[in-house]
């Protein structure tokens, strides 16, 4: 059988985990890479064997040889080339969010619809081991039904800096960096119900906080200390059709303690923690049962999630499973983000 020809537009720090699961893929032939930066994307193109290098991805996209693409570009870009891709014929993965202006998404679902090809966005939690568990879990009714969720990434130090933190290339800050992924895990474990309010709040007190010493963090290629044009801190509650409602906050910069990361989930017959680690809690005979699922990794695992992503998108490509994180999924997340930033605006809760 032949293999999926794929290309990788974007040769940035997260391109690297799309070039390993795609080499790891044996159903995968990698073709080729497009960067703005020709020595980069030829850098790449010889780390992980592609045979072609462009600088131009509308080049690429004409490429007949080309069967699908992950885009792993600036996200202010993530609509334009996923469009032209689709025009061009081409299946897609794009990286999140998937917009950064629910316009745009809208015009993106519109694109999908008409081309007939695949979109996955890639929106990577949903993909990791704990979190299939916990939906076969969920959705066998063992929670019952879900009404709460609440999720925190708050970092004390770790603005990447560079386009992370330019407001015109990223949409944001760690709203849309991180917290897209802690809103959409829950979205997606609550049964993905439709939003109808969300009160949020941005703050942007400390910046990047370059002065301090002793505490490494990870830094864009192109880090600036003298830029940065997004929040510190995002906080929201988020109000869902059938009732249920989700608090999130997270943060590049906080005077906290210590950096955390945790994901919990509640219903009328159980709960569960996704993050930092894997329990779910339940009742039986009057007693309270915390239960540790035993799975290859209890929290999240990049690499492990990272495969699975890749691998669902090629098998929904080749027509073997359904997306899990279509289009419309992206749509929905992107309204839930830019209500966050124009409730903290206004000064009040937004009603969709």
């Amino acid at each position: 059988m032949s293999k999926l020809r794929i290309a990788v537009i974007g040769a940035g720090s997260i391109s690297d985990v799309h070039f390993n699961s795609y080499v790891n893929n044996e159903e995968v032939e990698l073709v080729a890479v497009c960067d703005l930066i020709e020595e980069r994307a030829r850098a790449k193109a010889d780390k992980y064997g592609a045979r072609k290098v462009f600088t131009n991805y509308n080049d690429l996209l004409a490429d007949p040889e080309i069967d699908a693409v992950s885009i792993c570009t600036w996200n202010n870009t993530h609509v334009e080339i996923s469009i032209a891709a689709l025009e061009a014929g081409k299946h897609v993965l794009v990286e999140k969010p998937m917009s950064t202006d629910i316009n745009k998404a809208l015009e993106l679902q519109e694109a999908v619809k008409r081309s007939g090809k695949k979109l996955q966005v890639g929106f990577v939690r949903r993909y990791s081991g704990s979190a299939k568990v916990l939906k076969q879990f969920i959705d066998a009714g063992e929670l019952g039904d879900i009404y709460y969720a609440k999720a925190s990434i708050l970092r004390r130090l770790g603005n990447p800096g560079g386009w992370f933190s330019d407001k015109e290339r990223s949409g944001g800050g760690p709203l849309m960096d991180i917290g897209v992924h802690i809103i959409d895990l829950c979205w997606y474990l609550m049964g993905r119900p439709k939003v109808v309010s969300v009160t949020g709040n941005t703050y942007k007190k400390l910046g990047n906080r370059s002065n301090i010493n002793n505490l490494n963090f990870y830094k864009a290629a192109d880090f600036d200390a003298s830029k940065n044009t997004v929040e510190d801190l995002a906080n929201a509650l988020i109000r869902f059709e059938n009732g249920a409602s989700l608090y999130v906050d997270v943060s590049f910069a906080l005077h906290a303690k210590a950096s955390c990361s945790q994901v919990e989930i509640f219903g009328d017959k159980g709960g569960a923690e996704i993050e930092p680690s894997f329990v779910i809690v339940s009742e039986k005979h009057d007693t309270i049962l915390n239960m540790h699922p035993q799975v290859d990794h209890p929290g999240f695992n990049f690499e492990e999630a990272f495969q699975n992503e890749i691998n669902h998108f090629v098998n929904s490509v080749l027509g073997r499973t359904d997306l899990i994180s279509p289009v419309e999924d992206g749509v929905e997340i992107t309204k839930i983000l830019c209500g966050i930033y124009e409730s903290s605006l206004k000064g009040h809760e937004i009603r969709f």
